[in-house]
Protein backbone atom coordinates (compact mmCIF):
# COMPACT_ATOMS: atom_id res chain seq x y z
CA UNK A 1 0.00 0.00 0.00
CA UNK A 2 1.18 3.28 -1.45
CA UNK A 3 0.16 7.12 -0.35
CA UNK A 4 1.04 10.38 0.57
CA UNK A 5 -0.23 12.43 3.07
CA UNK A 6 -2.21 15.54 2.54
CA UNK A 7 -0.19 18.70 2.02
CA UNK A 8 -1.62 22.16 2.90
CA UNK A 9 0.48 24.86 1.25
CA UNK A 10 0.39 28.84 2.22
CA UNK A 11 2.86 31.91 2.09
CA UNK A 12 4.47 30.82 5.40
CA UNK A 13 4.97 27.03 3.96
CA UNK A 14 4.44 23.65 4.15
CA UNK A 15 1.94 21.92 6.78
CA UNK A 16 1.95 18.46 6.27
CA UNK A 17 -0.64 16.71 8.66
CA UNK A 18 -0.49 12.65 9.99
CA UNK A 19 -3.85 11.79 11.20
CA UNK A 20 -3.61 8.25 13.74
CA UNK A 21 -6.98 7.33 12.35
CA UNK A 22 -5.97 6.64 8.86
CA UNK A 23 -3.39 4.20 9.46
CA UNK A 24 -4.16 0.52 9.50
CA UNK A 25 -2.50 0.16 13.06
CA UNK A 26 -2.21 2.25 16.47
CA UNK A 27 0.86 3.83 16.77
CA UNK A 28 2.94 2.74 19.40
CA UNK A 29 6.41 4.14 18.52
CA UNK A 30 7.99 6.92 16.16
CA UNK A 31 11.47 7.22 14.74
CA UNK A 32 13.25 8.98 11.87
CA UNK A 33 16.82 7.82 10.33
CA UNK A 34 18.92 10.77 9.07
CA UNK A 35 22.55 10.95 8.29
CA UNK A 36 23.17 8.09 6.22
CA UNK A 37 25.36 8.66 3.39
CA UNK A 38 24.09 8.63 -0.25
CA UNK A 39 23.72 5.26 -1.79
CA UNK A 40 23.99 3.50 1.47
CA UNK A 41 21.19 0.43 2.30
CA UNK A 42 19.76 -0.28 5.61
CA UNK A 43 17.47 -1.95 7.02
CA UNK A 44 17.54 -5.19 5.81
CA UNK A 45 15.23 -7.20 8.27
CA UNK A 46 11.85 -8.36 8.54
CA UNK A 47 9.88 -8.38 11.60
CA UNK A 48 7.50 -11.20 13.34
CA UNK A 49 4.74 -8.14 14.63
CA UNK A 50 5.62 -4.99 14.02
CA UNK A 51 3.86 -2.88 10.99
CA UNK A 52 5.58 0.36 10.02
CA UNK A 53 4.53 2.80 7.61
CA UNK A 54 7.03 4.45 6.49
CA UNK A 55 7.63 7.87 4.89
CA UNK A 56 10.55 10.09 3.46
CA UNK A 57 10.61 13.61 4.86
CA UNK A 58 13.13 14.79 2.68
CA UNK A 59 15.31 13.37 0.22
CA UNK A 60 14.23 10.39 -2.56
CA UNK A 61 14.52 6.31 -0.48
CA UNK A 62 14.30 3.22 -2.72
CA UNK A 63 12.14 0.97 -0.64
CA UNK A 64 12.43 -2.79 -1.05
CA UNK A 65 9.94 -4.93 -0.16
CA UNK A 66 9.93 -8.73 -0.70
CA UNK A 67 7.08 -10.95 0.60
CA UNK A 68 8.24 -14.26 -0.07
CA UNK A 69 6.80 -14.13 -3.66
CA UNK A 70 7.79 -10.81 -5.34
CA UNK A 71 10.37 -8.17 -4.97
CA UNK A 72 8.86 -4.77 -4.91
CA UNK A 73 11.03 -1.34 -5.26
CA UNK A 74 9.37 2.13 -4.29
CA UNK A 75 10.72 5.52 -4.77
CA UNK A 76 9.59 7.45 -2.08
CA UNK A 77 9.90 10.93 -2.39
CA UNK A 78 8.99 13.97 0.62
CA UNK A 79 5.82 13.14 2.10
CA UNK A 80 5.23 9.86 0.23
CA UNK A 81 4.61 6.67 2.48
CA UNK A 82 4.45 2.83 2.68
CA UNK A 83 2.69 0.04 4.60
CA UNK A 84 4.94 -2.89 5.78
CA UNK A 85 3.26 -5.54 6.89
CA UNK A 86 4.50 -8.64 9.34
CA UNK A 87 7.34 -10.72 8.13
CA UNK A 88 8.49 -8.94 4.92
CA UNK A 89 11.53 -8.33 4.14
CA UNK A 90 12.50 -4.63 3.53
CA UNK A 91 15.68 -2.53 3.11
CA UNK A 92 16.01 0.96 1.64
CA UNK A 93 18.33 3.32 -0.05
CA UNK A 94 19.09 6.48 0.49
CA UNK A 95 19.62 8.25 -2.77
CA UNK A 96 20.86 12.20 -1.87
CA UNK A 97 22.91 11.73 1.21
CA UNK A 98 20.16 14.40 2.81
CA UNK A 99 17.66 12.12 3.63
CA UNK A 100 15.44 11.85 5.94
CA UNK A 101 13.34 8.68 6.58
CA UNK A 102 10.52 8.77 9.47
CA UNK A 103 9.17 5.12 10.58
CA UNK A 104 5.50 4.58 12.27
CA UNK A 105 5.70 1.53 13.91
CA UNK A 106 2.61 -0.94 15.35
CA UNK A 107 5.09 -2.11 18.64
CA UNK A 108 7.22 -0.66 20.44
CA UNK A 109 10.92 -1.78 20.15
CA UNK A 110 11.21 -5.39 21.12
CA UNK A 111 15.14 -7.18 19.33
CA UNK A 112 13.60 -10.22 19.68
CA UNK A 113 10.90 -9.13 17.21
CA UNK A 114 13.76 -8.48 14.58
CA UNK A 115 14.39 -11.15 11.34
CA UNK A 116 18.10 -10.15 10.37
CA UNK A 117 19.04 -12.91 8.68
CA UNK A 118 17.65 -13.66 5.38
CA UNK A 119 17.70 -17.57 5.56
CA UNK A 120 15.98 -17.35 8.58
CA UNK A 121 12.95 -15.07 7.37
CA UNK A 122 12.74 -17.23 4.14
CA UNK A 123 12.31 -20.24 6.55
CA UNK A 124 10.04 -18.31 9.00
CA UNK A 125 7.69 -17.88 5.68
CA UNK A 126 8.19 -21.70 4.72
CA UNK A 127 7.15 -22.71 8.56
CA UNK A 128 3.34 -20.40 8.37
CA UNK A 129 3.16 -21.51 4.96
CA UNK A 130 3.59 -18.72 3.53
CA UNK A 131 6.11 -17.49 0.84
CA UNK A 132 8.24 -19.52 -1.46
Amino acid sequence: MLGSWPIFKDPDGLLIPIEFDNLPFTPKRIFYVSGVPKGEERGMHAHYNTQQVITCLQGEIVVKLHDGFVLQEHILRPNEWVFIGRLIWDSQVFLTGNDILMSICSTKYDPKDYITDYDTFLQTLTEQGVGL
